[in-house]
């Protein structure tokens, strides 16, 4: 069973070197008091904020300081670029006419990282 993300859900890229937050703009409906996320809240500095350094070397800029300091993996400011939505979303639940996202959605980064929800953003409520 998944749970729904909410705002401030934690999140890690397996590239990055610190975890960060999910940021859901208010358009959407709320859970607890908090917008629930959809799979479309995946742009860069508005929904996904950086993980401190980006270590991939598909990143052009770690790939150049790397390259300068004579192949020693050099990590540099992360800069998410996720273009395209979250994966795969519910398929039964829908927030704003949109699939909800669910704590077992995946995001890709052009960069090649892979961005994985550790925290929903929620606490569970369990209701008879």
């Amino acid at each position: 069973m998944s749970l729904v993300v909410t705002m401030g859900a934690a999140l890690q890229c397996n590239f990055g070197v610190a975890p960060s937050s999910l940021i859901v703009t208010p358009e959407n409906k709320v859970v607890q008091t908090m917008p629930v996320a959809t799979i479309m809240d995946h742009i860069p500095f508005k929904n996904i904020l950086p993980f401190g350094m980006c270590t991939s070397l598909a990143n052009p800029t770690v790939a150049s300081a790397t390259a300068a300091a004579l192949g020693v993996l050099t990590p540099m400011p992360c800069i998410p670029m996720t273009t395209t939505p979250w994966l795969p979303g519910s398929v039964t639940v829908l927030t704003g006419n949109k699939p909800t996202l669910n704590n077992s959605c995946k995001l890709i980064c052009n960069w090649g990282g892979c961005i994985n929800v550790v925290s929903p953003g929620q606490i569970p409520v369990v209701v008879k």
